[in-house]
């Protein structure tokens, strides 16, 4: 994997050459992580299918430029027996160091981040014409080439589309979106993934062999993770680890270097946190602390551990990774078997709210414990199918909360309400992913109106609108019973008349369509007449007015203004009334009315 002929000039000359350099790939059987990419490109060589441009794209240090370098190698591979361009370079070619080493006259590379213009574009295009001094093909290396103007992609497209045969582009960059649609649609495109940390944690073992340092697993799974998926930066932070630890590197030396949280230390944490252990996740966090880890790597690194949890719920072969401790993979798996997905996606949106929180403060441990506490109190809410459970049987929330009073305006008997005036509450919480609460408390049913038969005229009485209206659903007419619930203000009452005042949104047929249909329902003649007098309320409008003295009502209920103080953020969005009896408008004496069925209000 190394390169011998490098590694020989640089111990003659006295000098280190840092690790990512000393083992870089310099072939294809040697770049790590990248099978999709090596298998295209071997098809497509041993098809003779070679592309005129390659765009390589991925994060840094996942190989881009050293691809491109092998590339041009391949392109041109030349020994005694082979004469053609070849993925199987084993047998170093006659060109193959010149090109790895970057000196090569026909392999020309550019950093697009220093040579942004047109006038470079120029000199390419100037350039290609020319056939190759010594090599098959003249291969042009352009690196961050989403730097390139405007102007410059325009000039490249033309040379681009059409290059001459001995001429090969391979560019290289980091942010794709960054490059025109018109120049990547004229190039083959290689997305280079992220390294596998535990190819990673392989990858730097053997080379602790190669180079005789005594490093320890921990040590390496460490580094493979703030690696974050880069070869290069996995071998610089084991170069500085080496230099650091005096030629051995052990778990607690890199943790130390790194501000690296221990991974028990984390696991301890979170378990702390999940208990609703306020006190002891202070102590631990504040123990990390005083041993140099960064507060904002602590919680990220719990955020990590909450996400590893979460997915070992889903995917319990994810403990298997190289790159996990003893203790995340098994208090991993145990944690996953025990907390709700609730709990852990809770846990998971505050930490990613509270990280960028102690990024921005001024003081960090004290916005990181902050966090801690916010997490530790959750840990004691119940869910929303704990609330309603608890709720339903009477049984006190957690923290404290009491179960609904006998008494209260939102249990069945309450004072003034009767067995049918049981409200539903229904509660919307932002905590806990915006979900929505209802309450409902348990009610007997409403006595249905059962109409009598129209030839016993005695036997349909209308003493009030809600007899009319309980009427006209009985006899499903529901446009006669929506206008008189709305419409309809009565003055009086007698038999065979009825005095009423209409609202200014009702239809001039109202009374003479009252006038005919009571005469169909009732078997007897009925006079209604428009009375100068104002009437009392609608029964849109005292439905109405019960809704805001109920939605009052249930903002002083108890088990409500528990709920509310255990779920911040919480509201009351909604009272549902069932109809209940109400006596005549302006008649003492009379009876109550039979119960309302509702119809267009639920």
């Amino acid at each position: 994997m190394s390169d011998a002929g490098n590694d020989q000039q640089t111990k003659a000359a006295g000098a280190y050459r840092v690790l990512a350099r000393k083992y870089r790939p310099t072939d294809f059987n040697a770049l790590i992580g990248q099978e999709p990419m090596v298998r295209t490109l071997t098809n497509a060589f041993s098809s003779g299918r070679i592309a005129q441009a390659w765009m390589l794209t991925g994060v840094r240090g996942v190989g881009k430029t050293t691809t491109a370098r092998i590339l041009a190698r391949a392109l041109n591979y030349k020994t005694a027996e082979i004469n053609q361009p070849s993925v199987d370079l084993t047998i170093p070619g006659e060109h193959c160091q010149a090109i790895m080493e970057g000196r090569h006259p026909d392999v020309i590379e550019m950093d697009a981040a220093s040579h942004t213009g047109i006038d470079d574009i120029r000199d390419i295009i100037e350039q290609v014409r020319y056939a190759p001094v010594s090599a098959r093909y003249k291969v042009y290396i352009i690196d961050e080439v989403h730097m390139l103007s405007t102007q410059a992609f325009n000039g490249l497209l033309k040379t681009l589309e059409e290059p001459p045969p001995h001429v090969k582009f391979i560019f290289a960059t980091t942010e794709i979106r960054k490059v025109p649609i018109t120049v990547l649609s004229r190039c083959q495109r290689f997305d280079l993934r992220r390294i596998d940390a535990g190819m990673l944690v392989g990858h730097l073992r053997n080379i602790a062999g190669q180079e005789g340092i005594d490093v320890e697993d921990t040590a390496l799974a460490m580094i493979a993770r703030a690696a974050e998926g880069s070869a290069r930066d996995s071998l610089s932070i084991f170069d500085q680890a080496i230099a650091h630890g005096a030629g051995s590197v052990t778990a607690e030396a890199v943790r130390a270097m790194l501000g690296l949280a221990d991974r028990a230390r984390i696991v301890d944490l979170f378990e702390h946190v999940m208990k609703g252990d306020a006190a002891s996740a202070l102590m631990g966090l504040r123990a990390l602390y005083d041993v140099g880890a960064d507060p904002v790597a602590v919680l990220t690194d719990l955020a990590e551990f909450n996400h590893l949890v979460t997915r070992m719920r889903f995917v319990p072969s994810a403990a298997e990774d190289a790159s996990l401790s003893e203790d995340e993979r098994v208090r991993g798996l145990e944690f996953s078997q025990n907390l709700s997905i609730r709990v852990l996606s809770r846990a998971w949106q505050m930490l990613l709210k509270g990280i960028p929180e102690v990024q921005q403060s001024n003081r960090p441990i004290s916005a990181a414990e902050m966090v801690l506490i916010r997490l530790a109190h959750a840990a004691d809410l119940p869910t929303l199918d704990e609330a309603l459970k608890s709720l339903g049987d009477g049984v006190p929330l957690s923290n404290g909360a009491a179960p609904r009073p006998s008494g209260s305006p939102m249990s069945s008997g309450g004072p003034g309400n009767g067995a049918s005036a049981v409200s539903q509450t229904v509660i919307q919480t932002t905590n806990g992913g915006g979900q929505t609460m209802r309450l409902v408390a348990n009610e007997p049913a409403p006595v249905a109106y059962a109409p009598p038969a129209v030839e016993e005229p005695a036997a349909v009485p209308i003493k009030s609108l809600a007899d009319l209206v309980n009427l006209a659903d009985a006899h499903r007419d529901m446009a006669l019973k929506v206008l008189v619930k709305r419409c309809v203000r009565l003055v009086r009452v007698e038999p065979g008349r009825l005095d009423v005042n209409l609202t200014d949104e009702a239809p001039k047929t109202l009374l003479n369509d009252l006038t005919v249909k009571l005469k169909a329902w009732t078997g007897r003649h009925w006079m209604v007449a428009l009375s100068r007098e104002a009437g009392g309320q609608t029964i849109a409008e005292k439905e109405n007015e019960r809704r805001e003295n109920a939605l009052l009502d249930a903002k002083a209920d108890p088990t409500v203004a528990a709920i509310l103080a255990k779920f911040p953020g919480a509201k009351i969005i909604d009272i549902r009334i069932p109809d209940a009896p109400e006596a005549a408008e302006g008649d003492a004496d009379m009876p109550a009315e039979p119960p309302v069925e509702d119809d267009d209000e639920n």
